[in-house]
């Protein structure tokens, strides 16, 4: 029988405003990547979430990005490897101790947007972030795109790793993600999404938007949670993977 982990960003809210359905999604999903005030979310979002899903057993984890709130984490920012470091380390550092206020405890990372996809393909920037958890805790799981530099990166300095898959994006011949700049790089019909999502998890293939099916590994796959109904979209998830035999538990779980 074949496992898999359900993980959703979230803690995206700010301030006054809301964004996301992180009640409703917690409720379903087996992993939480908590923004850490930097493209979202504030000290009093990050400690509410870290309740949230300390409530309901969802594994926690930091979810460092651009300091962009502008933009939503979701631009390139320009930046050095050092200053990327920094960031990285400063983000996860501080719902390190948040979580430790409140009797739970960090056990991934997973860089956010625009930050994520440039570590996917820049080495140098991977590294930086590498650096930047390792040197926080090296018991984290550090969470990438599949194939990605990312985790290459990971592996080399003995972090444990898992390759992310996203099945309500597309996908490039490469195995890249589609950009969000082009029509039909974020998939909206929730059937589409749900028979890609098992596919992964089962076969462990996707088609690209130019055709051919793509070879993926799939440790865990991304719900957004800024998503339109992510949390009806989370259950039909959860619901199909396991009807499909597929065992739906934290990968950073015993």
């Amino acid at each position: 029988m074949s496992q898999i982990d359900l993980n959703c960003d979230v803690g995206e809210s700010f301030g006054a405003y809301t964004i996301g359905d992180d009640h409703g999604v917690l409720a379903h999903v087996t992993s939480a990547n908590i923004a850490c005030g930097a493209h979202a979310g504030d000290p009093g979002t990050m400690r509410t979430t870290v309740r949230l899903a300390r409530d309901r057993g969802v594994a926690i984890g930091a979810h460092p990005g651009f300091s962009d709130l502008a933009g939503f984490g979701r631009r390139e920012v320009g930046a050095t490897t050092q200053e990327i470091e920094d960031l990285v380390a400063f983000q996860i550092g501080a719902l390190v101790g948040i979580a430790r206020t409140e009797g739970a405890r960090v056990t991934h990372t997973k860089p956010h947007g625009a930050l994520y996809n440039l570590a996917a393909r820049d080495r140098a920037v991977a590294d930086a972030i590498v650096r930047a958890v390792a040197g926080v805790d090296a018991g984290l799981t550090l969470f990438g795109l599949s194939g990605s530099v990312l985790l290459d990166a990971g592996r080399e300095v003995g972090l444990r790793v898992a390759a992310e898959v996203f099945a309500d994006r597309a996908y490039t011949a490469d195995g890249s993600l589609m950009s969000r700049r082009e029509t039909g790089a974020v998939l909206d019909d929730p059937q589409i999404v749900v028979e890609r999502a098992v596919r992964m998890a089962t076969e462990g293939t996707v088609v690209a938007a130019d055709g051919p099916a793509v070879d993926l590994v799939a440790d865990t796959i991304c719900v957004h949670g800024d998503t339109p109904g992510a949390a009806t979209l989370a259950q039909k998830l959860r619901a199909a993977l396991e009807a499909a035999g597929v065992t739906v538990k934290a990968i950073t779980a015993p």
